[in-house]
Formats: structure tokens, C-alpha cells, sequence
């Protein structure tokens, strides 16, 4: 097996592994952090890498944290009381995944959305780590393989 697959593994079994301990200190660190926080690498480079990061200028790996768990709707306060009233399994149409990316891609306007991928969680708050690139970088705009990304016209994907 290569790297790659023996770090894709230790990820499978995280929970129990020994990068359970791991995991545990770096949410308390996490959770006292801004809600969006660029990264220096990326902390699963298995999955950064198959969407496309390369350990270059003009990538950049941003973690994300999102708030698990629906919305809560006000109660109707005043008029007719509807019988169900929406208050309770009121639940976002999207996935806390693209939440994530949505915002990242709020914070970083001139940069393009590669992919996500989860990296912990608690009772709380959802972390991914979304992986950007540049597509007016040099290093990007020269290289064969990542070149659509420059030709990329952004489509009004995040709002």
C-alpha cells in the first residue's frame, strides 16, 4: 500500500485508532479559533489531494466550522396558531458540507471552490476543510493538468 491509502485508513478508524487522542485535543483548540481559519496544509492530504491541492502558491485550504442540528423557527406569537406551526424538524435544505463551502467561498471571493472533506466534529459544530485555488496565479495558469481552473467562469454558485 502507499501513503496515501495507510492515512485514508487511520481516517476510517478514527474514532478508536490513535488518532482518536489526536483528534480530541486539536477540537479544543478548534473550537477557541474564528469560524473560518486558513491553514498552512491541509490536515487530510489524501483527500485534499484528489481534489486537485498541490503544496504550492496559489492553493489555499481553509477550515470551516459549521453549527450541527436544524433551525429552530420563532413560534407564532400573534394571529391564527397554525396546527403543526414548523416548530419542530425544521431542518436546512442544504448539507453542512456546502454550508461550509458557501462560506469560504463568501470570505475568498477571487478564489474558485475545488472540493471539501470532513475533519471533526463534537456535540456542537461540524468542521471541513475546503480546498480553493487562485485562478489568476501564475503557478496555476502555467500548469497543464490545472489550467481549467483558470478558464473557469465562475458561476453565481455561492451567494
Amino acid at each position: 500500500m502507499g501513503y496515501y491509502k495507510y492515512v485514508e485508513k487511520t481516517w476510517k478508524m478514527i474514532r478508536r485508532g490513535e488518532l482518536a487522542e489526536v483528534l480530541k485535543a486539536r477540537l479544543i483548540q478548534w473550537r477557541r479559533q474564528p469560524t473560518i481559519v486558513r491553514i498552512e496544509k491541509p490536515t487530510r492530504i489524501n483527500r485534499a489531494r484528489a481534489f486537485g491541492y498541490k503544496a504550492k502558491p496559489g492553493y489555499v485550504v481553509v477550515r470551516v466550522r459549521v453549527r450541527k442540528g436544524g433551525l429552530n423557527r420563532p413560534r407564532p406569537r400573534s394571529g391564527r396558531r397554525p396546527k403543526r406551526m414548523g416548530v419542530y424538524g425544521y431542518s436546512p435544505a442544504k448539507s453542512a458540507r456546502l454550508i461550509a463551502e458557501e462560506r469560504a467561498a463568501r470570505k475568498y471571493p477571487n478564489l474558485v471552490v475545488l472540493g471539501s472533506y470532513w475533519v471533526g466534529e463534537d456535540g456542537v459544530y461540524k468542521w471541513y476543510e475546503v480546498v480553493m485555488a487562485d485562478p489568476h496565479h501564475p503557478a496555476i495558469a502555467n500548469d497543464p493538468e490545472r489550467r481549467w481552473i483558470s478558464g473557469y467562469t465562475r458561476k453565481i454558485r455561492y451567494k
